[in-house]
């Protein structure tokens, strides 16, 4: 599955700024800095926006495609914002067979963002994810910490609506 570049503009604070300056300032110079920066920069943001993995690209004289390449080869990295809540629906082998791309689809249909997008006011995140260990519950969704499990799309709007408020 091919990571998205964030569907939200980005917003740098002079506080997240100073401190990636040090993250990289720290750094420069390293052998392998690209790693432990984007590491430190997901911490500092929260994920890895493009303007940030210039930054790091900059800063730590490396080219850009070498910072993106990273950071989309990991899956612990993120290049899109994540919302209040997070929505994960899994779309292993054991969901997909009971439906899980139909509840996909309606919680696509009820926030209007797709996976790895986050709602504009920034209380929805979606994200589709393979097997998450839950098969005896399938399909299951996430929301933040809670597991849905057995579900069907007529379930989601009343999930949806706990988180809504």
């Amino acid at each position: 599955m091919q990571k998205r570049i964030s569907n939200l503009p980005f917003h740098d604070t002079p506080e997240q700024a100073g401190k990636l300056d040090e993250v990289i300032a720290g750094l420069k110079g390293q052998e392998g800095a690209v790693m432990p920066a984007l590491h430190q920069a997901q911490e500092i943001y929260g994920y890895l926006p493009l303007e940030v993995q210039q930054k790091i690209a900059k800063g730590l004289n490396v080219p850009l495609e070498e910072v993106y390449g990273v950071s989309t080869f990991y899956s612990q990295f993120s290049l899109t914002p994540k919302g209040r809540n997070h929505i994960s629906v899994c779309l292993g082998t054991a969901c997909y067979v009971k439906g899980a791309d139909k509840v996909l689809d309606r919680i696509q249909q009820k926030l209007g963002i797709n996976p790895e997008e986050c709602t504009e006011d920034g209380a929805f995140s979606l994200t589709a994810c393979r097997c998450i260990g839950a098969c005896g519950l399938a399909p299951v969704m996430t929301v933040n910490e809670d597991v849905y499990g057995r579900l069907v799309p007529e379930d989601v709007d009343g999930i949806l609506a706990k988180y809504m408020e």
